[in-house]
């Protein structure tokens, strides 16, 4: 609970500019080809990216050299570079993705009974473009997200744009983590989207990931118990140049089944989602946007 919750700077106006300048006059590929060199400058000289990025892909490529790990970095930066752009690009209304949703039946289903639900997204995939096309959940979003205190970052990526109906904010530094609002908004049949690999104030547990040992906040899962309300787990993978898949197939319904152990039966929750990620991650290696220790997170 005392610890304490830090927000990544990266980028800049004009960064963000010159992107926008590629884009416009040459679409993607152009800045795909931008990014070729700001990519090289993270992956020469940002130690905490390399660092945590190596503490991922080691135990994803267990049996890779340094050197070849060391490569892996620049393709991991660039992948989530080039979402982004991607990002960058929909909100500039430059491209317009053609987004594939997996689950729409079992969405469907939920959105029927008028209950409300928590959406558990991770720093894996285009978590972000992902939430502007959820048009068809037909309720409001309220996004458990720390304010962004990088202007060219907010302003280039709309992101905690409060005045847009789709979208609310609770911010994690509120009283009790936000809880009561997250609570309310639950009850009234809204949804709630939590970062799953990230405290913002909860207790974490040790769950097996990647075969190692390394610890998940379990607060999505006690609120989700506590208002019987299903946690769906969003992944979102960029398949091609212009297309995505967001999936909505993996649902967990978190209810006590004593009042005892609850903190044990918190953690096989919160390892079945740990399952969801490393499952995505084989699939998609180059989708794990960590940039966290998670296996030396105390």
């Amino acid at each position: 609970m005392d610890k304490k919750i830090e927000i990544n700077k990266r980028g800049n106006a004009l960064g963000f500019w010159f992107f926008k300048l590629f884009l416009n006059f040459g679409g993607l590929k152009a800045a795909y080809l931008l990014l070729y060199g700001v990519s090289l400058h993270y992956w020469l000289f940002d130690k905490k990216t390399i660092k945590t990025s190596i503490a991922y892909l080691k135990r994803r490529f267990p049996s890779d050299s340094k050197l070849k790990l060391r490569l892996k970095v620049y393709k991991l930066i660039y992948s989530q570079g080039m979402q982004l752009i991607d990002r960058i690009a929909r909100t500039s209304g430059v491209v317009s993705f053609d987004i594939k949703f997996m689950g729409r039946d079992i969405l469907d289903e939920i959105l029927a009974s008028n209950r409300g639900f928590i959406l558990l997204t991770a720093h894996s995939g285009n978590w972000q473009l992902a939430m502007t096309e959820l048009d068809m959940l037909k309720k409001k979003i309220f996004l458990v997200i720390l304010e962004e205190n990088n202007k060219a970052v907010k302003k280039a990526l709309n992101i905690n744009n409060a005045q847009d109906n789709k979208f609310g904010i609770i911010s994690p530094k509120e009283h009790l983590g936000g809880i009561a609002k997250v609570i309310k908004e639950l009850n009234a049949g809204n949804a709630v989207s939590y970062m799953g690999d990230r405290p913002y104030g909860f207790e974490s547990v040790e769950v097996d990931f990647m075969n190692d040992k390394a610890r998940f906040p379990y607060g999505a899962f006690a609120i989700a118990a506590a208002t019987k309300v299903p946690v769906i787990t969003v992944l979102s993978s960029k398949t091609g140049p212009e297309t995505y898949q967001v999936d909505f197939t993996n649902i967990i319904k978190p209810e006590y089944k004593s009042r005892k152990n609850k903190k044990k039966q918190l953690s096989e929750w919160v390892q079945e989602y740990a399952d969801i990620l490393n499952n995505f991650f084989k699939k998609y290696p180059y989708h794990c946007f960590l940039f966290h220790d998670v296996w030396k997170d105390n």
